[in-house]
């Protein structure tokens, strides 16, 4: 799954003191759970074991970069399968994504990835790249059924770490947390019921140890995408389904959105669609950096940019 270009600055006064902080590796990323609220020891300790189990289970399901998955299933044999309680908002939202990128974003890119050296041995030496295959040639999905007609190697990182943010924080709040950041490899979801706002540094995309903003975010995700962190001679981490090719126009894109799901799913299709396509089915805000360092801000989303010039949201 994605790297994401955010980097957290320090709290200051007006921001939530924590409480509790769970730190680990999973799924390819460092792992950050703020706690804000009261929490002893003991409670954080069975917290964080059912955070790992929750997200062991779905790495079993959703990860190509294992022999057992579900997805290596579906990679080795054709056939209909059921998909996971939780898989409907995820193919739900690539299917959309589908149609309104005219199949730029799509879940059968996992091949292609691969091929291009984003492999399971993460080997980035390229092979023979090619496009994917069309949805409607290998897939059909009606939940909670997909059937492949022939063996395909999916891909859900557009969306599936962001979609995992949304997933443990309902861990959190299950077990009776309502005070908390989620901070997957810089996708995030944050909660404080009083709306207090987070101040979070976006990365800049040149130099990992500068940011290129700052974001206040409050009780919502943000999430970004840049090729910077996962780059290997022609190709990133985001590769256009329609032609093989890695998009060069764009450094790096900031989503706020209710949802890690939809944040993490449209930091991807902006670098395919333009906003306000996206702005007719999905609620968000944006921020894209371009190549020659314009900034393209809606409205809405509330961050201070130390760039040279902007140009108008669209």
């Amino acid at each position: 799954m994605m790297h994401s270009p955010k980097l957290k600055t320090k709290p200051s006064r007006n921001e939530p003191a924590i409480a509790q902080r769970l730190t680990f590796d999973a799924i390819g990323t460092a792992w950050t759970i703020e706690i804000y609220s009261p929490c002893n020891n003991r409670q954080v300790a069975a917290l964080r074991q059912r955070v790992l189990d929750r997200i062991a289970a779905y790495d079993a399901h959703y990860s190509r970069f294992r022999d057992d998955s579900l997805v290596a299933a579906m990679a080795a044999k054709a056939g209909t399968y059921m998909l996971p309680d939780d898989a409907r908002p995820l193919f739900d939202i690539y299917q959309q994504l589908y149609t309104l990128s005219d199949g730029a974003v799509t879940p059968l890119i996992g091949q292609t990835l691969s091929d291009a050296g984003y492999d399971a041995r993460y080997s980035l030496q390229p092979k023979a790249v090619h496009a994917p295959p069309a949805w409607d040639a290998v897939l059909v999905y009606r939940y909670p059924h997909l059937e492949l007609k022939r063996p395909a190697l999916l891909d859900v990182g557009a969306a599936g770490k962001g979609y995992l943010v949304d997933i443990i924080a309902a861990v959190l709040e299950a077990e009776g947390v309502k005070a908390y950041c989620v901070d997957a490899g810089g996708d995030m979801l944050y909660r404080m019921p009083d709306a207090r706002p987070l101040r979070v540094g976006l990365e800049h995309p040149d130099n990992l140890g500068q940011i290129v903003g700052v974001a206040s975010i409050s009780n919502q995700s943000l999430c970004g995408s840049a090729g910077n962190r996962r780059a290997w001679g022609e190709y990133h981490h985001i590769i256009d389904a329609r032609t093989a090719v890695s998009p060069r126009h764009i450094k790096a894109v900031w989503v706020t959105a209710p949802s890690g799901l939809v944040a993490d799913a449209l930091t991807t299709a902006l670098f395919f669609v333009p906003a306000r396509t996206l702005a007719s089915v999905f609620a968000f805000e944006y921020a894209i950096v371009y190549d020659d360092y314009a900034l393209e801000q809606s409205a809405g989303f509330r961050a201070d940019f130390f760039v040279t010039h902007k140009r108008e949201g669209t």
